[in-house]
This record gives C-alpha cells, structure tokens and sequence, in this order.
C-alpha cells in the first residue's frame, strides 16, 4: 500500500518533476550523479579502465564497486524517510551519488578522482539549486525591519522562517511554507521570513546557528506581541537542537495553526476590515518581496 501511494504521488507530480529536472541545476547534477556509470559502460572508453573482475571484462562492474553501489542504495533509502518533499528526495539522491562516485573514481584512478571532484566543486560554485519562486503571502525581514515589524501592533501574531539559501533544508521548506502563508494568513496571523546567512546579527538576537553542521536551520518561531512563545526544532540546554521533521501537518499541529487563524482573523473584522485570503494561482508578493527574493 505504501509503495502505490509513493507511486500515485510520483504520477501526480509527474508534470512538476519535469519542470525541474529541465532547470540547469538538475540537468548538471544528472550527469554528475551518472558519470561513473557512463564511463564504464561507454564502449572505446571502458576498454582502457582497471577491473578487479576475475573475467577481466573492464565494462562491466567489479564486486567491490556493486557492493560500494548497494551500499549507496541503502543510504539513500534510509535519509529519504525524513524527506517531506519531492525536492528532498531528489537532493538526497543526488548528494549520495556524488560521494559515491568520489568514491568510485578515486578507487579507479586517483587521476579520475582529482578530476571529479575538481568537477563537483565547479558545479557548486556555478550551478545553484533554483529558489522558490511559486505564489506565497510572506514578508520578508532585513536586520532593520525585523524588530519593528514584530512589535507594530501587539494584537498581530507573527510565524518567523530563519532561514539560509545555502541549506538544502531550507531550499526545499520554501514551497511548504508558502502554501501555509497562503492557507493561513489573515489580519492577525502573519508569516515572515529572514535570511541569517545573509544578516548574521539577526542570527544572533534569535539564537540560531548559521553553522554549516547546525540542525536549527530552517527554524520557525511564534512570536505575539514582539515576545517569542514557542519555535521548532527546539534547543537543548547544550544548545543542540531537537530532531523535529518540517511537515505541513506538524506545523499545523504544534503551531496549533486552526485554532490560532479562527482566533486571528477576527482581528480583521473588529478593525472594520474586509480581508480576504490570498488565491493559490494568484502571485501575493510585493514588488520589493520579488526584488528581495531575487537579490537571494
């Protein structure tokens, strides 16, 4: 039953898995995540490789790199049952193919290896993972708006994204978030987002790691009032954080988001406003939201 309902799902966003792997980010990482396999089944190529094979055949796999593949299929099985959206799991199958093939190559050919990697790094460094760019009703904070903006009116409630464009956890948390902002948001209930990669002091205010091995990234805080009330992951008393998985519906259950948008949108009708909530197909964003979202 699991495995039609992965497939179902797989079919119904068929569309939207094409319009990324198109993107030069994909494209890129597609063949780097294959080079290995490319190389040692091309014909005229493969002949002229090292084999352990006992046949001596050069273009097929040896059974430490079938074994060293198995290995990487378990590994890839194991961190996509944390995985929440469809971009996670394709980052996690990437990521793993390319330490495999790091692996692989340098077991072939340190030469091969050095080439690879110095591939990797280029890769990296040219070809970044595309941003969310669908409808959202977020606002997005500078290290000198944050604070006014959470203290303007004490009546609002304020869900704050920290975020880094560099975290592939946050990359792939952008669409979740997004169609909460535009579910939930209403007069007293508001969605904002921050880049402490890019505003360090802001990081520091709020107490969340901007290390490359920190676990606190994204995080989601509530604030009322300009106070924080709660925030996941949550930090230990070592400063470590609580494992804590980015699912719509964990959001929506330990945010007690139901409950907080009836008692929210209220606000709207007690000022004499008529709000309406923003329409999924229907671009939310300011001008100077757009211009900000480019700029990351």
């Amino acid at each position: 039953m699991a495995l039609l309902t992965a497939l179902f799902a797989f079919l119904y966003h068929l569309p939207q898995v094409y319009k990324w792997l198109l993107k030069p980010y994909y494209i890129a990482s597609l063949f780097m995540s294959v080079a290995f396999l490319l190389i040692r089944k091309t014909p005229g190529i493969c002949e002229h490789l090292s084999t352990q094979r006992e046949d001596g055949n050069s273009c097929d796999f040896d059974w430490r790199e079938v074994e060293i593949l198995m290995f990487l299929s378990a590994i890839v099985m194991m961190k996509n049952r944390r995985a929440i959206t469809i971009e996670q799991h394709l980052g996690n199958i990437i990521l793993f193919c390319k330490v495999a093939n790091v692996i692989l190559f340098f077991r072939l050919d340190i030469r091969l290896g050095l080439l690879y990697l110095t591939l990797c790094i280029v890769s990296l460094m040219t070809c970044k993972p595309p941003i969310y760019m669908g409808p959202e009703y977020i606002k997005y904070f500078s290290d000198k708006t944050i604070d006014d903006e959470l203290e303007k009116d004490n009546r609002v409630t304020w869900i704050v994204e920290f975020f880094a464009n560099w975290s592939p956890e946050c990359q792939s948390f952008a669409s979740v978030y997004a169609d909460l902002s535009l579910k939930y948001n209403c007069a007293g209930l508001k969605f904002g987002k921050v880049d402490i990669g890019r505003y360090s002091e802001v990081a520091k205010k709020y107490r969340v790691s901007t290390s490359p091995l920190s676990k606190q990234l994204p995080s989601l805080v509530l604030f009322q009032g300009g106070k924080e009330i709660m925030r996941r992951p949550q930090v230990d008393k070592k400063g470590r954080a609580v494992s804590w998985a980015f699912t719509e519906e964990n959001i929506i259950r330990e945010f007690n988001l139901n409950e907080l948008y009836q008692k929210s949108k209220k606000l709207g009708k007690t000022k004499g406003e008529k709000f309406e909530r923003p329409k999924p197909e229907a671009e939310t964003i300011t001008a100077m939201d757009t211009e900000s979202k480019k700029d990351k």
